[in-house]
C-alpha cells in the first residue's frame, strides 16, 4: 500500500545512519529517485507480496511479522530512526524471487523514506560495486554452503540409519541362520530315533500312540504358556526328579526344553501310560526332538517375521512408493522412525508412547516429517547420553486446538536459556566438533513450518526438554493431498 507523499529534505535523510556517509550530490539524487511517505496505524506491506520497495523509518514505530502456521507471529518491534525493511534484497536482481520476507505494520502516524526497488538496486549496483560483490558472494555462498552442509547432513542421517538397519537385521537374520542349522540336525537326529524305534519289535499300535502323542506335543509347544523365573525353576526341577526317576538319560538337559514347551509331568506321565517301559528313554528322547524342532521353526519364524517388519519400517521411512503429499497418519511415521533408530536409541534409554490415537490422518509430506522425527529423536538421545546415557525419551500426540501436537521429551540436561532462541538458527550447534553440522533443527524448522505451514518450538528446563511440533488439520488452498492407490 501506499502512504502520503510528503516532501523529501535531503539535510533529514543524510540524518539516517544508512545514508550519514553520502554526499550533498548522493543525498539529492536520493530524494529525487525516492520519496517520504506518511503511513497510518496499518499494514504497509505482507509477506510473500512482491517486493517492491525498500523503507527506511524516519520517525514512528514499525512492527514486523512472520507467518508461522496460519497466524502472524511478532519479531521485532521497533521505534529506532533509521530501521530497514522491504526490497533488502533488490540488487540481486532475477537471480533470487524478489518478495517480502515479512510483513510490515506501524502501531502510530510514521513517515519513511521509500526507494523503489529498481532504483535501489541500480543506485547500489552503481555507487557500491565492490560491496555488492562482498554481498552477492556471501548470500550465494551462504546458499551453496547451506545447501552442501544440508546434503552432508542427509548423507550422516543416512549413514547412522544404513547402520542401525544393518545392526537390527543382522540380529535376526544370523538367529534364523543359527536356529535352521541347529534345526537340520535335531531333524536328522530325531530321524534316526524314529529309525530305532520302528526298528523294534512293538505293536503297531503302540507306534501309532506314539505318533498322536508326538502331534498332541506339537499342538502343545505352540499354545505353550509364559511363565515367572520361579514358576519354571519348579517346573524344570520337577520334570528333572520325574526322568531321574525313569532312567532317562540327560533328563536335566530336556527339562528346560519340555518346559519351554509348555509340557510337565502330567504329561510326562501321559506319554509313560501310552509305551512300553522298554521303549520309554527312546520315545522321550524321539519327543524331544520334536519339541526341539518346533521351538526352532518359531525362532525362525520370529526372526524372519522381524526382519519382515524392519524392511516393512524401512519403507515406511522412506516413503519410496508413496505420493509426496498426502494424508498421513503420524503415528505410523513416528513409528517407522522409532523403528530405524532403534540401534542408536540403544537399551539404556527407555522409549514411552503417549500416542491419542483418535488424532486424525493429516495432509503431509510424509518422508519429510519423517526427516523432522529422525532429526528430534536424535537430538533426544544425544542430550540423554551428555547426561549419562540413562533417561526416558517420551513421545506423545495430542490435538491442540486446531493442530496436531507431536512432541518429543528427553529427561537430558535441558537447552540453556541464552542459547535457547538461537537453536534453530542454521550451523548453530552445541555439539563438539565434528560431531554436528547445526543444519538438524533448521531443516526441521523450514519442513515444519515453511513446507506445512505449522511451528516448532522448544521447551526446556534441565531434566526435562520439550521439542513440539504442531502441524495444521487441514491443507491449505494452494495444495491438494493425493489419494493413495491400492
Amino acid at each position: 500500500m501506499s502512504g502520503q507523499v510528503l516532501p523529501c529534505n535531503p539535510e533529514e535523510i543524510g540524518s539516517l545512519f544508512l545514508f550519514e556517509k553520502l554526499s550533498p550530490e548522493q543525498l539529492a539524487r536520493l530524494c529525487a529517485a525516492g520519496s517520504v511517505e506518511r503511513f497510518e496505524p496499518g499494514p504497509v506491506y505482507g509477506e510473500g507480496d512482491a517486493a517492491t520497495c525498500f523503507y527506511v523509518m524516519i520517525e514512528g514505530t514499525v512492527v514486523l511479522y512472520r507467518r508461522v502456521g496460519g497466524d502472524d507471529v511478532e519479531v521485532t518491534r521497533t521505534s529506532q530512526s533509521g530501521v530497514y525493511a522491504g526490497a533488502m534484497q533488490a540488487y540481486l536482481g532475477d537471480r533470487v524471487r524478489q518478495v517480502y520476507n515479512n510483513s510490515m505494520r506501524v502501531t502510530e502516524p510514521t513517515r519513511f523514506f521509500v526507494v523503489p526497488a529498481d532504483t535501489f538496486s541500480d543506485i547500489m549496483q552503481e555507487w557500491f560495486p565492490m560491496a555488492v560483490h562482498l554481498l552477492e558472494g556471501l548470500f550465494f555462498g551462504s546458499k551453496n554452503t547451506q545447501r552442501t552442509v544440508g546434503q552432508r547432513e542427509r548423507l550422516l542421517a543416512l549413514g547412522s540409519l544404513s547402520a542401525g538397519l544393518t545392526h537390527e537385521l543382522n540380529n535376526p537374520a544370523a538367529a534364523a541362520v543359527r536356529a535352521t542349522s541347529t534345526l537340520r540336525e535335531r531333524v536328522a537326529k530325531m530321524r534316526h530315533k524314529l529309525g530305532v524305534i520302528s526298528a523294534g519289535p512293538y505293536p503297531r499300535e503302540k507306534l501309532a500312540n506314539l505318533i498322536e502323542i508326538q502331534e498332541r506335543t506339537a499342538e502343545r509347544v505352540a499354545k505353550a504358556p509364559t511363565l515367572s523365573p520361579l514358576e519354571a525353576s519348579d517346573r524344570e526341577d520337577a520334570l528333572t526328579d520325574w526322568l531321574d526317576d525313569h532312567d532317562i538319560a540327560d533328563g536335566w538337559r530336556m527339562a528346560p526344553t519340555f518346559v519351554q514347551a509348555g509340557l510337565d509331568v502330567d504329561w510326562l506321565e501321559q506319554v509313560a501310560a501310552a509305551v512300553d517301559e522298554e521303549i520309554l528313554p527312546s520315545a522321550i528322547g524321539w519327543l524331544n526332538y520334536t519339541v526341539e524342532t518346533e521351538l526352532l521353526m518359531d525362532e525362525i519364524e520370529d526372526s524372519t517375521t522381524r526382519i519382515s517388519h524392519l524392511v516393512d519400517a524401512a519403507k515406511q521411512y522412506s516413503q519410496l512408493d508413496r505420493a509426496p503429499y498426502r494424508m498421513a497418519d503420524v503415528h505410523e511415521l513416528l513409528d517407522s522412525t522409532l523403528v530405524m533408530l532403534s540401534g542408536k536409541i540403544g537399551q539404556r534409554i527407555k522409549v514411552v508412547k503417549e500416542y491419542d490415537r483418535t488424532l486424525p490422518e493429516i495432509p503431509a509430506y510424509p518422508a519429510e516429517l519423517n526427516q523432522v522425527w529422525t532429526n528430534l529423536i536424535d537430538n533426544a538421545v544425544s542430550a540423554i547420553n551428555s547426561a549419562g546415557g540413562d533417561g526416558t525419551l517420551t513421545v506423545r500426540t495430542e490435538l491442540d486446538h486446531d493442530r496436531l501436537l507431536v512432541e518429543f521429551r528427553d529427561t537430558g540436561p535441558g537447552v540453556p536459556e541464552e542459547i535457547r532462541g538461537r537453536i534453530f538458527d542454521p550451523f548453530f550447534t552445541t555439539k563438539p566438533v565434528g560431531e554436528g553440522t547445526g543444519l538438524g533443527l533448521d531443516i526441521s524448522w523450514r519442513i515444519v513450518v515453511n513446507k506445512h505451514h505449522g511451528h516448532l518450538q522448544v521447551e526446556s528446563v534441565p531434566g526435562d526438554t520439550r521439542f513440539q511440533v504442531l502441524l495444521p488439520l487441514t491443507a491449505t488452498d494452494d495444495e491438494t493431498p493425493q489419494e493413495e492407490t491400492a
